[in-house]
């Protein structure tokens, strides 16, 4: 039993020590675990933040959980950035979840990823995925003065804010200094200048500052004391010229003059000056008993473009304050001073400019969807404006953005109405976006707003054909449907006329049964071409009705004169006789005066400017027009203080066409003819090849009128002026 149970015990121990052996070279060969599943995980096994702004910060929360029965440590490798981890535990316990905090703050645009690594005592690993989108932050809009736009990342847009009281700003004006922010506009004092002369008008100009221009001419006191102007003292009285007329006598038999400075009668010697020249015929001159005048002579230019052989689409003019000529077409590049020694041909082209602070405004120059400011003499650019830089979130909802129309509103204040099309659509399209901006000055953004209406809604071109502002720098523009499609376009009914104030705040509109067209203001009256109800600015309500169609109307104070009566152009071109012109009182609209031409002649053009011409020492204004009387035109003058007839002159050259377009400049009258396309339409004339021809008529002067319309007139300004002159 001892030996059997002996042997039993050893064979035991030998097996243990087998076993020991065999378990502790096992524990030699085998690596340790590392890289297993620890005991410890995330309650989730990856984060993927939404995407999210450059710069901007997106958080989630996670918990990380224990499965053993005895606390944990794990050391961690915390990812690169754009990713943080706040809150990771050095030991989890089974009954301790901790709360970990992770936040990515892309620093730039793409996709990023990364793994969090814990590692726990035992070698066992446990990971936790990230990813996310950086997406650039969207420009905001330009500010404007004393307003900033930031982006909010939450709400995903620009937000705009005003800036705080008292900050400097930059108004957009030479004209004035130590400008700050005063809610949420840009004000400060004004500026003084003064240059010491009694004799000047001492004005600012927003781009040039201060300057000194002749001051208008001194008044007199009764028939026959003169003003003069003394550069110490100003305005004083003289003694009028001897031989001045001073009454209604003018005969040769008998006259009223002045003599030492009283008005008396007199029996005029033989040379007395009997009547006043005109632009056409010398002054009339006593012998005897009769007034005696040399043969008129027709006007001949003296200076001719003829862009049909140039091959040039060019069918706009413009006459600057020195007489300086630009032509201008629809994307053609400017001809400045067409008419002088040496023109200057810009080197971009453009479309629809205008005078603006005595340089050329044009409009989509040198691209679509700009403004640019240009010197007249030599083309350079002083500034450029793009919409779809300045205001990103417009550009993003519109395909293509370009200019529909411009308008003066102050010397430091230009509206710019922009045209686009909706975002997915190009030009097949007959919807359209339209966009209201005002600049200042300098080219600055004022501010920009969409224009809305039901109207402007409908997918049928709608289209602004007048857009004009006042003395007090409200604007208007009237809206229409198109009847085509490509320009130029022709305007349909009805007619949406718009009012904004002008800081660009909405005020009134109005909804009228005719087509749309241009548009004039005077003395509180707005003037749509293509109606016969003058409405009034204040609330778009109509004033009275004329008997017929308003037309290009022209006004000073005092008078309103429509386009001659029925002088609008049929479907062959041909305009119908017009055979007077009708003068209506401001503002009541009652008939002031009725110019009637000789038998057989007619007004052949709608258009009609203002101008001055000398008589017997006194600058009349006058309405000009043309009319028929035989195979060549006639310019007639007819006084607007009375309606009678200054002067009627022919023109000396073969007519391709009416005159379709003329400017008055110092002592020139410059007119287009031979133009093929529409002169009613949007923009007038486009594509054409005109004939330019100056005029030259020492003493003719542009009139310092409030012209009302916004095509034609000095400078094309779309303003109406607050400058009187003698009727």
């Amino acid at each position: 039993m001892t030996r059997e149970t002996g042997t039993k015990g050893g064979r035991w121990q030998l097996m243990v020590l087998l076993l020991t052996g065999l378990l502790g070279a096992c524990r030699e060969e085998q690596p340790p675990l590392v890289g297993s599943s620890s005991q410890v995980r995330f309650s989730q096994e990856a984060v993927a933040f939404p995407a999210t702004y450059v710069g901007v910060s997106r958080q989630g929360e996670l918990r990380v959980v224990s499965t053993g029965r005895s606390p944990i440590r794990v050391t961690w490798n915390a990812p690169q950035e754009p990713f943080w981890v706040e809150g990771l535990p050095e030991r989890v316990g089974p009954s301790e979840e901790p709360l970990v905090k992770v936040r990515f703050t892309p620093s730039g645009p793409g996709a990023f990823s990364a793994t969090l690594v814990g590692t726990d005592e035992g070698g066992r690993t446990v990971t936790l995925r990230l990813s996310g989108e950086g997406r650039p932050v969207p420009p905001c809009p330009t500010p404007v003065a004393c307003r900033r736009f930031t982006f909010d990342a939450v709400r995903e847009q620009c937000v705009e804010e005003v800036l705080e009281e008292g900050t400097a700003c930059d108004p957009g004006n030479a004209c004035v200094l130590d400008a700050v922010c005063q809610q949420g506009h840009c004000k400060g004092r004004e500026r003084v200048c003064d240059d010491g002369n009694a004799c000047t008008t001492d004005v600012c100009s927003p781009l040039d500052g201060c300057q000194a221009v002749p001051a208008p001419p001194c008044p007199g006191d009764g028939a026959c004391q003169e003003g003069w102007c003394d550069p110490r003292q100003g305005c004083q009285l003289r003694p009028a010229p001897n031989g001045t007329f001073c009454g209604e006598a003018r005969g040769c038999d008998l006259a009223e003059v002045c003599v030492e400075g009283a008005c008396v009668k007199r029996n005029p010697p033989d040379g007395f000056v009997c009547a006043p020249a005109s632009p056409c015929q010398g002054e009339g001159r006593c012998q005897g008993s009769t007034c005696v005048r040399p043969e008129a002579t027709a006007l001949v230019p003296d200076w001719t473009y003829d862009a049909a052989a140039e091959d040039r689409k060019l069918h706009d003019l413009l006459v600057g304050p020195t007489g300086d000529v630009t032509l201008a077409g629809f994307f053609e590049k400017p001809v400045l001073d067409a008419a002088g020694d040496s023109p200057v041909h810009a080197q971009v082209t453009g479309r629809r400019c205008m005078l603006w602070n005595e340089r050329l405004l044009c409009m989509d120059l040198p691209q679509q969807g700009q403004v640019s400011l240009m010197e007249r003499a030599t083309g350079a650019p002083r500034w450029t404006f793009n919409l779809a830089r300045a205001r990103p979130d417009i550009a993003e909802r519109s395909s293509t953005i370009f200019l529909a129309r411009l308008a003066v509103m102050a010397p430091d204040r230009l509206a710019a109405l922009f045209e686009a099309y909706p975002v997915g659509q190009d030009s097949r399209t007959l919807c359209r976006l339209y966009y209201l901006v005002v600049l200042d000055a300098a080219g600055g953004m004022v501010s920009a707003q969409a224009m809305e209406d039901p109207l402007l809604s409908e997918c049928n071109h709608p289209h602004p054909f007048g857009l004009a502002s006042d003395t007090a720098g409200d604007l208007y523009v009237t809206f229409s449907p198109t009847v085509n499609s490509g320009a130029p376009l022709s305007a349909g009914a009805p007619t949406l006329v718009m009012a904004f104030s002008s800081d660009g705040v909405p005020r009134w509109r109005r909804t009228l049964l005719f087509p749309g067209g241009e548009l004039g203001l005077v003395r509180g009256l707005l003037i749509p071409e293509g109606g016969a109800e003058p409405l009034r600015t204040s609330d778009g309500e109509p004033v009275g009705t004329l008997p017929l169609k308003l037309g290009r109307a022209v006004a000073t104070r005092e008078v309103l004169v429509p386009s001659p009566e029925g002088a609008t152009v049929n479907p062959d071109g041909v305009p119908p006789a017009s055979p007077r012109l009708q003068g209506y009182a401001v503002p009541g609209l009652t008939p002031a005066w009725t110019y009637q031409l000789p038998a057989g002649a007619s007004f052949t053009s709608k258009e009609l400017r203002l101008g001055t011409w000398p008589e017997g020492g006194v600058r009349r204004t006058m309405v000009l027009g043309f009319a028929a009387e035989g195979a060549r035109p006639a310019l007639v003058g007819v006084r607007t203080g009375d309606g009678s007839e200054a002067f009627r002159c022919e023109l000396g050259y073969t007519p391709r066409t009416v005159p379709q377009l003329f400017e008055l400049g110092p002592g020139t009258l410059t007119l287009m003819d031979g133009a093929t396309t529409c002169g009613e339409c949007d923009p007038p004339f486009a594509d054409s090849r005109a004939r330019f021809q100056r005029f030259t008529l020492p003493g003719l002067e542009p009139a310092k009128e409030p012209w009302p319309g916004t095509f034609g007139g000095p400078g094309h300004d779309h303003h109406e002026d607050a400058v009187h002159a003698a009727p």
